[in-house]
């Protein structure tokens, strides 16, 4: 599988089970880091998506991997706030750590 199917599939696969603990989150949280939490997601996929079909994928994919970063963040703060368990936690994080290498592969790819 290619580097940007392999990444646009991660992150599908990753909103697909933040949506139901998203709506779990007690509603003081849901509406400020739940949303923030799913505006990255859906975000990243956005940016995926287009750098799939732009020839200067470099700069889109960098922004992805600061879109990453901030998403560990967030993700973090949810199991700090015990909003996340710590098993959903390591799920998440193992997965954006999939993603980020995806992305890293991606850009090498493009640097040839």
């Amino acid at each position: 599988m290619s580097n940007d199917l392999s990444a646009i599939t991660k992150v599908y696969d990753l909103i697909m089970w933040s949506i139901p603990h998203i709506t779990k989150f007690p509603r003081s949280h849901r509406f400020i880091l739940g949303e923030v939490i799913e505006k990255n997601l859906y975000s990243i996929l956005e940016d995926l998506i287009e750098a799939k079909y732009t020839k200067e994928k470099i700069l889109i994919l960098r922004r992805v991997n600061i879109r990453l970063e901030k998403l560990r963040y967030q993700i973090r703060i949810a199991k700090d706030l015990k909003i996340l368990s710590v098993n959903s936690y390591e799920f998440a994080s193992k997965s954006i750590i999939d993603i980020g290498n995806e992305i890293g592969g991606w850009i090498k790819q493009q640097r040839g």
